[in-house]
C-alpha cells in the first residue's frame, strides 16, 4: 500500500499544549479546579458544555412533568 504523506509531513491531529505553556497556572490549584477551568469554563468548550446542560434539562423536566402531570395525560 503506498504512503499518503511525505516523511517531512506534520501529524494530521492536533498536539495537546503543554502544561504550563502559555497559561496562567497556579501551583496550589487541586485538580478539581484546574478540570473545571480547562474543561467546563473554557471559553472554545462552553458551547458544547451549554448544548449538553440544556439537553440534560429537559431530560430531567419531561421526567418530572410526567411522573407529576402523567395522569392527566391518560384518558379514563
Amino acid at each position: 500500500m503506498a504512503r499518503r504523506t511525505t516523511t517531512s509531513a506534520q501529524p494530521s491531529y492536533l498536539p495537546h499544549p503543554q502544561h504550563g505553556q502559555g497559561a496562567l497556572t497556579d501551583p496550589n490549584e487541586s485538580g478539581f479546579s484546574r478540570f473545571l477551568r480547562t474543561e467546563v469554563f473554557a471559553p472554545e468548550k462552553l458551547p458544547g458544555n451549554i448544548s449538553i446542560a440544556s439537553a440534560l434539562g429537559v431530560f430531567f423536566g419531561g421526567i418530572v412533568f410526567i411522573r407529576t402531570c402523567g395522569d392527566y395525560l391518560v384518558t379514563a
